[in-house]
């Protein structure tokens, strides 16, 4: 079957070796994955299946071997470099964690120490205990759920190709979201419209909702369910990624509609001032907590400090459903040391509740050795329709 990877050999050689060399150094026999993003980033796995029980294992000396279900076999011989892939059976006595177990005999673990991710969302609470239970007596388990999200925080030059593409995507879809938006439009086909530049791109599903909301709705940070149609008086706030090879690149924005108070204008304006001094945080030498002090100090001093949020933006790269957030987000005291190769999106969020208002720029920026490389190519400025 030919492959359908998006990596090379040499590139996935690599991230094999440098977890290998985390895994030793944790006094680890193998590390038991079963976040998504790990599979995807170590072998180029590449499935929704995570939502059942399915474990991928890296031994210390670099063997992969994937457990699953029969509906994933063939997706892990398309996707990935895998070879040794085992399947449970469907059924109504299943306990797919035993024979999670019974796989890692063959493969000479009894009474070894065991990484687990055990913070994923393709390890729910009720397999979690079955995991334990399984192995109880067996081995021992040791969480490691950070090993390979410490390797992912960095990004490769290959890797970078993929967000710079889902950065241009990411700008499409705006484009296309400030040609629509105007009074009596449906929300409706403002998303329509978004998804559509980013699909026709070349470009994937993002790993949630895109965030979309007018009148009252614009001062949501989250999708919920339910469009309405502009006013002729309106803001609409978006909050949306361009996903490339499952690497993503976000971006947020408050657009007005018909005469925007003034007040609005002057919210925007402490917004971007906080991007921009965000922006400039993000240097290597400095933490992520320093982000974060740039952001509440510029909000604070325009006398904001209710109205903002704890926290101003998040690592991105390539994530799955159900969030396209990565570790680490940037909040006070945040001790995690930038370095060139991360890729952070920094969103600055004012949601003034006395006058219902919304101001909300935000965008992607790469990590290099001088500083923040701003990857959107839009204007800061606020749109008005």
């Amino acid at each position: 079957m030919q492959k359908n990877l998006h990596f090379t050999d040499a590139e996935f050689a690599s991230r094999r070796q440098a977890a290998c060399v985390n895994l030793k150094a944790r006094g680890l026999d193998a590390l038991l994955m079963f976040r998504q993003e790990s599979m995807f980033y170590l072998t180029g796995y590449d499935t929704f299946g995570f939502a059942f029980f399915q474990c991928l294992v890296l031994t210390a000396d670099g063997h992969f071997m994937l457990l699953t279900r029969s509906a994933d076999q063939r997706q892990a011989a398309f996707t990935s470099i895998v070879d040794d892939i085992r399947i449970w059976v469907d059924g109504a006595d299943a306990d797919p964690a035993k024979d999670l177990r019974d796989v890692l005999a063959d493969l000479g673990l009894k009474d070894a120490a065991l990484g687990v991710e055990f913070d994923s969302y393709g390890l729910t609470a009720w397999n979690g205990q079955r995991l334990q239970k399984a192995f109880d007596g067996f081995a021992r388990l040791e969480d490691a759920s950070q090993l390979v999200s410490d390797l992912r925080l960095i990004k490769s030059d290959a890797e970078i190709t993929y967000v710079r593409r889902a950065a241009e995507l990411c700008d499409d879809a705006w484009q296309a979201a400030v040609d629509r938006a105007e009074a009596d439009v449906s929300e409706a086909d403002i998303l329509a419209d978004m998804h559509a530049a980013v699909l026709r791109g070349g470009g994937d599903h993002p790993g949630n909702e895109f965030i979309i909301g007018s009148g009252p709705g614009a001062m949501m940070c989250r999708y919920y369910s339910g469009r309405r149609r502009l006013d002729d008086n309106d803001q609409l706030t978006l909050e949306f990624a361009g996903a490339y090879r499952r690497y993503h690149a976000a971006m947020m924005g408050t657009i007005g509609v018909g005469k925007p108070l003034s007040r609005q204008r002057d919210l925007w304006k402490v917004a971007t001032e906080a991007l921009l001094a965000c922006e400039d945080a993000l240097r290597p030498g400095n933490v992520i907590g320093d982000v974060f002090d740039a952001h509440a100090r510029t909000m604070d001093a325009a006398g904001l400090s209710k109205f903002r949020l704890n926290a101003s933006g998040y690592s991105l790269g390539t994530t799955f459903a159900p969030i396209w957030m990565d570790w680490c987000m940037a909040y006070e005291g945040n001790p995690t040391v930038i370095q060139p190769g991360m890729v952070y999106f920094l969103h600055m969020i004012i949601f003034d509740d006395e006058h219902g208002l919304a101001a909300t720029p935000g965008r992607t920026s790469l990590v290099t050795a001088t500083g923040a490389e701003v990857l959107s190519k839009a204007s800061l400025d606020f749109v008005v329709k």
